[in-house]
């Protein structure tokens, strides 16, 4: 019995040992590390005080093979928080990064967006001032040929002209006198511009000069009134009797007909060039502003 009690006792000395160094070590930590003063600048990314290494390492050193469960938690508990601290504080910085490239991406889009609306908007401006540019210019080049044609709006041009051929005393039209008529009026239908001169001239002298060759103009004019309707109005119709006309003086000695003859001139001044540029610009202006 005396035996067990002296092996008993060292036994139960060397396990109350190690438990009294490990908490005289932990009384003599916290004896050594005072809490920081609350006036002291936290610098941290938590704003907390940095964690202090300990002062003193207790009996055992770094490493206590006799640590108890409490006191590891005790060591590792201020690390752990943190650590989780640090996980917080990373995750919130993370979102609030997404947010702003969020909105930085939405706005970059919006300013981009913006930019080609108002690039639009100058492309269309630049293609409506083409356009009125070339309107002003057809305006202007219509106005000029107009001012030319008012000007020259009793100048009258030869275009075409024919010879009707007659035997003395026949007042009637031939075959072939008609066939000339029906050219040159097929050539003015539609047109405007125009005025048909009709000279009459005839053998003979005086009076009666004058009265056959009127008879023959009319004959003329009569035929392409009824026949083709030509306005009347367009006709200017002359008896001119035996009167020498430009060209059949040679040497200075006037040329005699035997029978008679008229002359139809066709004369024509700017009106239908007018009409024709004023239809172009029109069917262009048209197609300019024709859906695409």
């Amino acid at each position: 019995m005396n035996n067990r009690i002296l092996v008993t006792l060292p036994l139960a000395a060397m396990l109350a040992f190690p438990a009294f160094a490990q908490t005289s070590s932990t009384q003599t930590q916290d004896q050594s590390n005072p809490p920081a003063a609350t006036s002291q600048s936290t610098d941290t990314a938590t704003g907390k005080q940095p964690l202090q290494a300990p002062a003193r390492e207790g009996f055992w050193g770094r490493v206590n093979p006799f640590a108890r469960k409490n006191y590891v938690k005790r060591q590792t508990e201020p690390i752990r928080d943190r650590i989780n601290e640090l996980d917080d504080l990373t995750a919130a910085n993370g979102k609030a990064i997404k947010d702003t490239d969020s909105r930085a991406q939405a706005g970059i889009k919006l300013a981009s967006d913006k930019a080609n609306e108002a690039d639009q908007h100058a492309i269309d401006a630049g293609n409506k001032a083409t356009v009125a540019q070339q309107s002003a210019q057809q305006a202007s080049t219509r106005i000029q040929t107009v001012e030319t044609v008012v000007s020259n709006i009793d100048q009258y041009k030869a275009s075409n002209q024919t010879e009707i051929r007659f035997k003395p005393g026949q007042t009637m039209l031939s075959k072939n006198a008609k066939d000339a008529l029906d050219e040159m009026a097929n050539t003015v239908k539609g047109q405007r511009g125009y005025i048909i001169e009709v000279q009459g001239f005839s053998s003979g002298k005086g009076q009666t000069a004058i009265s056959n060759s009127q008879k023959m103009a009319e004959s003329v004019v009569r035929y392409m009134v009824l026949n083709h309707e030509i306005p009347v109005y367009r006709i200017y119709l002359v008896g001119m009797g035996n009167a020498p006309v430009a060209g059949d003086e040679e040497n200075g000695k006037t040329k005699h007909i035997s029978g008679g003859r008229v002359e139809i001139s066709l004369l024509k001044n700017d009106l239908e060039q007018l009409s024709s540029n004023s239809s172009a610009p029109s069917t262009s202006t048209d197609q300019q502003q024709q859906p695409k």
